[in-house]
């Protein structure tokens, strides 16, 4: 039986979206060890202090028993304590799958740069966007894994590509710029996805990738969900604009991220981008 330890690396969890949570992923089969806590909250939107989250997260790698590790949700304050883990005792926990989105971004970037491991850009069941759609994009990435198909709706630029899969939620890649973990999008697809920001900070955002030379060398790039973040014409024109430059294929409407049945992404994985097919295959992970 697989165990998945269920932990709150960023944000608080409220009491109802634990249940729903913990219900779930038992009724998928799994073993559940629950290491989410109301714990002595320092500010209002991080779960614990940064060492006792840091700690919880710890915990749960090093556990023998425990097979993957899933953040409850997603919220501020993954990028707080990843300074405060032990990454050399990590790494001697031998590998695991690390599954969530949004803010964890930070900390899917730090386990694909520390430990080598690929990892899993999913839903989130105590997230707001959670539903039974995405939840069991998800159940079949943990329990049935294999290739994945990610299929778009627009080829920005058209072309193929193949690369290993990289980025995340576009805030948080900006973000990152500088700290340890950033890495690089060379010879990497890059997926991409964000909510609620205008585009002027998505503009901005992207701009900072831009000039630091993250993009540099990349091989694509897949576009993904931009829920509330203004007008969809004006979101396609920015990412026409600043991305069409870089000359690689450039796929959109890939439905993942900040959206209810969002199919889950394999990152660290090698993939085939194809824009003719509107769709980007993966290599098992």
């Amino acid at each position: 039986m697989t165990t998945v330890a269920l932990v709150a690396p960023a944000g608080p969890v409220a009491p109802e979206r634990l249940e729903r949570a913990l219900g779930v992923l038992a009724s998928w089969g799994l073993r559940v060890h629950n290491l989410v806590t109301p714990g002595s909250r320092p500010v209002r939107y991080l779960a614990d202090t940064d060492a006792a989250r840091a700690k919880l997260f710890t915990e749960a790698w090093l556990d023998p028993e425990v097979d993957v590790v899933l953040a409850a949700r997603g919220g501020y304050g993954t990028q707080r304590m990843l300074d405060l883990l032990d990454w050399r005792a990590l790494r001697g926990a031998g590998a695991k799958v690390f599954a969530g989105s949004s803010d964890v971004t930070a900390l899917h970037a730090a386990i694909h740069e520390q430990l080598g491991l690929p990892t899993l850009f999913s839903p989130m069941p105590a997230g707001d966007y959670w539903d039974e759609t995405g939840g069991e994009h998800l159940r079949r990435a943990l329990l049935t894994p294999g290739p994945v198909t990610l299929p778009g709706t627009e080829a920005l630029v058209p072309g193929t590509a193949r690369g290993r899969l990289t980025g995340g939620n576009l805030s948080l890649l900006a973000a990152s710029v500088g700290a340890p973990e950033q890495g690089s999008a060379r010879e990497a697809i890059v997926v991409l996805e964000d909510v609620s920001e205008p585009v002027y900070r998505l503009d901005r955002m992207l701009t900072q990738l831009l000039r630091s030379g993250w993009f540099a060398g990349v091989a694509g790039v897949v576009l993904g969900t931009w829920t509330r973040c203004g007008d969809p014409a004006e979101v396609r024109a920015l990412m026409l604009e600043r991305l069409a430059p870089l000359g690689v294929p450039v796929l959109a409407g890939v439905p993942f991220g900040h959206v209810e049945g969002s199919l889950t992404v394999p990152l660290g994985v090698g993939a085939v981008l194809d824009t003719d097919a509107l769709s980007v295959i993966t290599d098992a992970a």
